[in-house]
């Protein structure tokens, strides 16, 4: 399957409602989710962060970003969308440029591209700045030869940027812009309280991405509000780390093996692996 291809079957996708979108941290996960059921893997950005041993928030140098997303897409056959945070670089649209570039070569059919951390401290870059990101992205891809499914994410919920009163119509603003420039769902992490959520699905234009987990909905009811697309972040990372240290906890404490009765067995594993 070319890299095209791959991004036009995670377009139609969407059109599930929701569209839900595990998120793998490192190759191993992303292939479990896989076998699983998934029909598309997200990549936590945290999570991979975590796994290289860096803090989450553009740590991470672009090689080593590339290097744990190519992993995750070379063995998996489902289309594979990538958070790229604020792109690892310098954030301009040739930057962008470039790492989308990178991005088709290794098969990636989709991005998150996030409109944080802004300029002189300031929480978001300005909307029109991040307009341009998202132009220079869909023009690298398709001058790669390729095609992407552009994630825009905006943080002004989960930076609870400006007054409460004033943040869905900023919010709204900020995505009419970005679907404007050619984003093809519209990303608002930190938004879990249904009235919010109708709200955004019901004034933007295109598919909305809600950040699912604790104090959120069930993905049945973003479902039924019209969710487009749901994601985890890093919850399935924070799940397994909680799971590693439990199992350390009763090794080091009593020698016990904790709750074995939820492990994989060896052989899926490693038959996962065996192509």
């Amino acid at each position: 399957m070319t890299q095209a291809t791959r991004a036009q079957q995670l377009r139609a996708l969407h059109d599930r409602r929701p569209l839900v979108l595990p998120n793998a941290w490192d190759a191993a996960s992303a292939r479990i989710i896989e076998l699983a059921g998934a029909p598309a893997i997200a990549t936590t950005s945290a999570g991979v962060s975590w796994a290289l041993g860096h803090g989450d928030g553009q740590e991470l140098a672009r090689p080593d970003a590339l290097a744990a997303i190519g992993r995750i897409v070379a063995v998996v056959d489902v289309p594979v969308s990538a958070d790229i945070e604020s792109g690892y670089g310098d954030g301009t649209p040739d930057d962008i440029a470039a790492i989308v570039r990178s991005l088709v070569e290794l098969g990636v059919a989709g991005i998150n591209l996030e409109d944080s951390p802004g300029v002189d401290g300031a929480p978001l870059l300005d909307p029109k700045v991040h307009a341009e990101r998202i132009r220079a992205a869909r023009a690298a891809a398709a001058a790669a030869g390729g095609d992407l499914v552009v994630n825009a994410r905006t943080d002004t919920y989960l930076r609870q940027v400006g007054p409460e009163g004033t943040r869905l119509d900023a919010t709204l603003e900020r995505l009419a812009i970005y679907r404007a420039a050619g984003a093809d769902s519209l990303f608002v992490p930190g938004v879990v309280d249904e009235p919010t959520i109708e709200a955004l699905v019901g004034a933007v234009d295109g598919p909305l991405n809600i950040m699912a987990g604790p104090g959120a909905p069930s993905v049945r009811r973003l479902g039924e509000l019209g969710v487009a697309r749901v994601s985890v972040g890093p919850l399935l990372t924070q799940i397994a780390l909680e799971s590693t240290r439990r199992a350390a906890v009763a090794l080091l404490g009593v020698g016990g093996y904790g709750d074995t009765a939820d492990t994989i067995d060896f052989g899926t594993i490693n038959g996962a692996f065996t192509r």
